[in-house]
């Protein structure tokens, strides 16, 4: 039987190199003040050594864990993976935390939690001293939680939240919910809609009424009236429907409707359609969210990119920034959406 190829450690990385165990582990986890030439060496060493930092062995080499948790809520999450349909909110939070966390020497992993659970202190505290997080990433409604965030700032633990503007401890964090609105609300009344109905999400989260809120601010600076244009969902395909055929039974109907997700957005295409309804020659359409099912709809849906992995990626950059002691912004950190024009979108019939 052959011999077991030696484990390079970082003790071999160290001695081919010529500096400390402290100066190796300083150029692995990217601390700043190491000169460019000692990176440069040391980088050498492990490249020629092919030498592979582990979690097990950071740990060793001080205080931190080097890993970072997102945490989601269980219920929804796994709903939502059971159902197949085509949401992507984990993926792309691990796309964009996992590649920034790697930048870094870390590594972060994603943790379902119940919301609604009245023991979520006794989880959540069992689910740290378990783990050890570094840092951790809240995202709604854990986010908005205060017994969740006192949690956490009890246990010196830095987080950042993600859909929550309040003051207080961790990063606040908003992927642009007002501005992404009032982003649909332009291009559709650009396109020469009067009348707009906005179906919004569940009122659980802040988001919700943010999105709501741009879409108000965008009517009323366009002189445009709201009356009777306002269904409410809770991101469901039922709600969707429901709340499309309402706004869509009104004498004055809408020309355009933008639903808060695209699953409510579906529901809103295939209620139009029952109701004998051609988009977009009859009715407009936007949806939030961007996930790939909108590119395999009839036709296909002009959305509002929610940019979940940069959110992701920028969270785990000013968790790491915090942990490493540089300044972070005290004020909520906005990471913009953007509109992704398609074909549900076009001028109302007459114009």
């Amino acid at each position: 039987m052959g011999r077991r190829r030696q484990q390079v450690t970082i003790r071999h990385v160290a001695a081919d190199a010529g500096v400390s165990l402290q100066t190796v582990s300083r150029v692995i986890n990217r601390e700043p003040n190491v000169r460019p030439e000692m990176v440069e060496r040391v980088q050498a060493s492990i490249d020629k050594l092919g030498y592979v930092p582990s979690i097990a062995a950071q740990r060793l080499s001080g205080s931190r864990s080097y890993l970072i948790l997102a945490l989601n809520d269980r219920d929804r999450t796994i709903a939502d993976w059971r159902e197949r349909q085509g949401t992507d909110w984990v993926d792309q939070m691990l796309l964009g935390g996992m590649l920034k966390a790697a930048e870094y020497g870390y590594r972060m992993m994603f943790e379902l939690v119940d919301t609604h659970d009245d023991h979520i202190a006794r989880e959540l505290s069992a689910t740290i001293a378990a783990l050890q997080p570094d840092g951790i990433i809240l995202t709604p409604p854990h986010s908005e939680d205060p017994k969740i965030c006192q949690v956490l700032a009890d246990a010196g633990i830095v987080f950042a939240r993600i859909g929550s503007i309040e003051s207080g401890s961790g990063i606040a964090m908003t992927m642009d919910d007002d501005h992404a609105a009032a982003l649909a609300t332009a291009h559709l009344a650009e396109l020469g809609h009067r009348k707009i109905g906005f179906i919004s999400g569940s009122p659980e989260y802040s988001l919700s009424q943010w999105r709501v809120d741009g879409w108000r601010a965008e009517m009323a600076k366009r002189g445009l009236a709201t009356d009777g244009l306002l269904e409410e969902g809770d991101f469901s395909y039922e709600s969707g429907e429901a709340a499309t055929r309402r706004l869509l039974s009104r004498a004055d109907r809408p020309t355009a409707i933008i639903a808060s997700n695209d699953r409510m957005t579906l529901a809103a295409l295939a209620a139009a359609k029952e109701l004998a309804l051609e988009v977009p020659r009859d009715l407009s359409i936007v949806s939030f969210d961007n996930t790939p099912i909108v590119n395999f709809t009839e036709p296909k849906l002009t959305a509002v990119d929610q940019p979940v992995a940069e959110t992701a990626s920028k969270a785990i950059e000013m968790i790491i920034r915090k942990l490493r002691g540089d300044e972070v912004p005290e004020e909520p950190i906005v990471v913009e959406a953007s509109l992704v024009v398609r074909n549900s979108t076009a001028a109302p019939l007459g114009l």
